[in-house]
């Protein structure tokens, strides 16, 4: 089972309810407003799972996914370079969007509002499966990070833009 599980949302209230849904697992939810935070915890912590809203105030989760594929290749703060799995949450999850998460690289889709036994099997079973066993190609899913990557690059005005 997880540890550590860094969750990227602009709503502490969904922190908080996460929490209690998850007090009782053997691990640590740590949330972070956004995603230039997660970047900086990504840096200089180690993370077992990632779980992100769809829409951030500074990206989406396609710029998280692609932040955590290319933190995969550096080393951890415990000298290890790993994968970690990237749980998407959204109000308006459906099967269209489930799809394309899944398609683009995310181990699952997690609707709003979260249903306790459901939050609790996803994670789960994220916390037991490696990142590299996915059903997607990391070729596939790179290609599609770097796209939207370079799509938000052109939609984002000049002061937004950070260097993943």
């Amino acid at each position: 089972m997880c540890s550590r599980v860094l969750f990227i949302s602009g709503r502490p209230g969904d922190a908080r309810l996460l929490s209690r849904m998850l007090h009782d697992l053997p691990l640590t939810l740590e949330h972070v407003p956004s995603l230039r935070h997660a970047r900086t915890r990504l840096n200089g912590e180690a993370y077992d799972l990632v779980v992100t809203e769809a829409s951030l105030h500074d990206g989406k989760w396609l710029d998280v996914l692609h932040l955590v594929r290319e933190m995969a290749s550096c080393p951890t703060p415990s000298g290890i370079a790993g994968e970690l799995n990237v749980i998407v949450t959204d109000p308006q999850a459906d099967v269209h969007f489930w799809a394309e998460a899944l398609n683009l690289g995310a181990y699952d889709l997690l609707a709003q509002p979260f249903y306790e036994p459901e939050v609790r099997r996803i994670i789960d079973n994220a916390c037991s499966r490696p990142a590299s066993d996915n059903a997607c190609s990391r070729q596939a899913s790179d290609n599609a990070c770097s796209r939207q990557a370079s799509d938000n690059a052109r939609s984002r005005p000049a002061s937004t833009l950070a260097t993943v």
